[in-house]
């Protein structure tokens, strides 16, 4: 069996890639997946209040919603704040 060299002119060389930020990748995916759940949550859960308990109760509901949007928008800054502290 012949042996190729290591740098043989005629083998190309693979092109070189662009390095990757997999954090900052991964913060826009936890944010379009947060941004994801609220909406879920408000028109899911608000159409779904609507269809049942009608327009009276849409509204009390979406209030009740809104609570718990803002709840989790608290905790999901909580934890990107402690993230963020303990990466510094």
């Amino acid at each position: 069996m012949r042996r190729m060299p290591e740098n043989d002119p005629a083998q190309p060389t693979p092109p070189a890639r662009q390095p990757t930020d997999t954090r900052a990748q991964r913060r826009r995916n936890d944010r379009a997946l947060f941004l994801a759940v609220i909406a879920v949550l408000l028109v899911v859960g608000g159409g779904l209040i609507f269809l049942i308990y009608g327009p009276g109760a849409f509204v009390t509901g979406l209030l009740c919603l809104l609570f718990g949007v803002g709840l989790l928008a608290l905790l999901w800054l909580v934890m990107t704040g402690i993230e963020r502290w303990a990466n510094r």
